[in-house]
């Protein structure tokens, strides 16, 4: 459990949301080993001296940074169809991301780099990310009961090749839409009908 300091009015969450808002922007155009907490607190508005009594630890702080990144790839909705059109749904929508909100792929990329050196980050980076992995675990073997992958697709290393190609794609916007739809072409087994099109 994070320590965090007891904020609780509604000034005191909204100071909290700054603080979360200019962390993610600094690291989005500085990287993480830009982000400098007195930096932060200035671009919110909050003397720095301040800081803690929203963030105990800088730690916490990246944790709130890394919710507040990955809810962004949150949806309620969920496509119609079979397994392969849900993966097509999912691999559209992302792209879609990539191209049009650049700036939430380099955090969650920036944080990947920083898990690789930094167990409590990349513990925190772990644990979001796993339900990505267990959605797409259970896409792959619904589609994998239902023939819908093409011949030789092994569902375990689908999942890691989708996680794979994604966060590569993401560091080529201008290249995302193409690959990832060749990703889709690739691993269904056969082309949508007419009426499939794309959210």
């Amino acid at each position: 459990m994070s320590r965090q300091g007891p904020v609780r009015s509604p000034l005191g969450q909204e100071r909290r949301e700054a603080l979360i808002r200019a962390a993610y922007s600094h690291i989005a155009s500085k990287g993480f080993e830009g982000l400098r907490l007195r930096d932060v607190a200035a671009e919110a508005g909050i003397d720095h001296s301040t800081l803690h009594h929203y963030f105990a630890t800088k730690q916490d702080l990246v944790t709130a940074v890394v919710d507040y990144a990955t809810r962004q790839f949150w949806t309620v909705e969920r496509p119609q169809g079979g397994a392969g059109d849900r993966l097509r749904y999912q691999l559209t929508r992302l792209a879609d991301m990539i191209v049009e909100r650049p700036e939430v792929h380099i955090v969650v990329r920036e944080l990947d780099l920083r898990a690789r050196r930094d167990a409590e980050v990349r513990a925190v980076v772990a644990s979001r990310e796993e339900g990505w992995r267990a959605s797409l675990t259970e896409l792959f073997e619904t589609g994998s009961a239902d023939g819908a992958w093409a011949e030789g697709v092994d569902p375990v290393a689908a999942v890691e090749l989708v996680i794979a190609t994604v966060k590569g794609a993401s560091l080529h916007p201008d290249l995302a839409v193409d690959v990832l739809q060749q990703l889709g072409r690739l691993l269904v087994g056969s082309e949508p009908g007419p009426a499939q099109g794309t959210a």
